[in-house]
């Protein structure tokens, strides 16, 4: 029976839930793919052993998984830039096949990294950068190969779907939520990659470079986070039948493409609106197959093992049959790849949600919604709230289809305004394509 020999670096949460993978789906993959798939070596400087039940030889050396002539896959799951880039360039140079979670390096050099391995003719695997153990790039790169992808929407960071869930379940404010999700292991003590978006950036640039065949970088995709969502919009968006989630969203409009992290408006009736928890979902509408959704854990020791141990088992396979580049990495084949145009902001079109806070007096509705008509800014639908005698008012409304720049120059005219005494919270509306509004 032919032997498949990995080299692991980074003994981490992903790193051991490879090896148990590996070690728990032993014969099961023998059995699959006529192949045993053996974890040789492993490097990690944090360790001075392995647990007894891995026998694989330990370094803390990553070169020696490099040097070691056996080697056939080299797996990066230490995260980060440096040395992780370094990892993968020299594995890639010795003919190594290369596999990684590191979603943060290839939406920032992952154009580098996927032309050297078109180079020396070596695979790189990476469905564990997206989704956790939801098989998201697989889907992307050859279940829906056949279409032309018109959006990508998606739940896809579970530490701010939990925040955001809480919040709208029980009403909590988002720095008591955030300290719970801490104390649950759910948030990192430096959440900032999280709650701030970023995370969820680093993806759809992956997923927008495989769907349109254009590089994506991490600058690409405007980013906003969810630290300034408060319980009483939450309760607004209630009585508009939505929920708000953090999403990523591209349109693809064919010569140019959006990219933006936000919080979003969500209808009730549409499938992300209820994803709850630290549960992800992803939402692909292609031009055959129509609308599609992937839901399940977006991380996780054994989740995300089982992704990093599906793209060794691909490589195995091709190493197997002699198929080595079958599937181009990018699922479009290098020399097609081009640069990305991407929307500006400005020209983003969506409905919008505005909470404006005011004095209570007569003439100022009239006054705000003649600034939103200077601006060519449809109103669809109005909650006025007093929040008591001698108290401001919130006046909440929600727009049909506007410009962002003309939703910016309205609410900084609003905010010089003299009735208003706090900044205006805006937040943008999914589009809902059956209907454009």
């Amino acid at each position: 029976m032919k032997e498949i020999h990995i080299g692991l670096i980074g003994f981490g949460t992903v790193g051991q839930g490879l090896a148990k993978t590996l070690l728990n789906q032993r014969q099961r993959l023998k059995t699959r793919t006529g192949a045993d798939f053996i974890l040789s070596r492993i490097a990690d400087t944090h360790y001075d052993q392995l647990p007894e039940e891995f026998t694989a030889a330990f370094s803390k050396e990553a070169r020696d998984i490099f040097d070691d002539p056996t080697i056939d896959i080299v797996v990066e799951l230490i995260g980060g830039m440096e040395p992780a880039k370094s990892f993968l360039l020299q594995a890639i140079a010795k003919g190594k096949h290369v596999v990684t979670a590191n979603k943060a390096l290839l939406s920032v050099h992952g154009k580098e990294i996927f032309e050297a391995a078109a180079a020396a003719g070596v695979e790189v695997g990476f469905e564990a950068s997206v989704g956790g153990g939801m098989p998201v790039i697989k889907a992307l790169k050859e279940g829906l190969v056949a279409n032309e992808i018109q959006s990508i929407r998606g739940i896809m960071n579970g530490t701010a779907n939990y925040i955001l869930t809480q919040m709208t379940e029980h009403g909590y404010a988002f720095d008591e939520v955030l300290l719970d999700a801490q104390q649950q292991g759910f948030a990192e003590a430096d959440p900032t990659y999280d709650i701030e978006g970023i995370d969820t950036a680093h993806k759809l640039a992956i997923l927008m470079t495989i769907a349109y065949g254009r590089h994506v970088h991490l600058d690409d995709v405007t980013t906003e986070g969810i630290s300034k969502i408060h319980p009483i919009d939450i309760e607004f968006a209630k009585e508009f039948g939505c929920r708000i989630k953090l999403l990523a969203i591209s349109h693809n409009h064919g010569d140019h493409m959006e990219a933006r992290v936000h919080p979003t408006m969500v209808p009730n009736s549409h499938m992300l609106a209820n994803i709850n928890g630290a549960f992800n979902a992803i939402h692909f509408t292609g031009d055959t197959v129509g609308d599609v959704l992937l839901y399940g854990q977006g991380a996780g020791m054994m989740p995300t093992g089982s992704a990093v141990a599906a793209d060794v088992v691909d490589i195995g396979r091709d190493i197997l049959t002699g198929a080595v580049g079958r599937v181009p990495a990018l699922s479009h084949l290098p020399e097609t790849m081009a640069p990305a145009s991407i929307t500006p902001m400005g020209e983003l079109q969506c409905p919008y949600y505005f909470r404006i806070t005011v004095v209570d007096r007569p003439g100022v509705l009239a006054q705000i919604t003649g600034v939103f008509g200077r601006h060519n800014i449809s109103i669809k639908s109005m909650i006025q709230k007093s929040l008591g005698k001698n108290k401001p008012v919130f006046i909440v409304l929600r727009s049909h289809m506007a410009e962002e720049s003309s939703v910016q120059r309205a609410i900084a005219e609003i905010d010089a305004l003299e009735v208003c005494t706090d900044p205006t919270v805006t937040i943008r509306g999914l589009i809902e394509e059956s209907n454009g509004d």
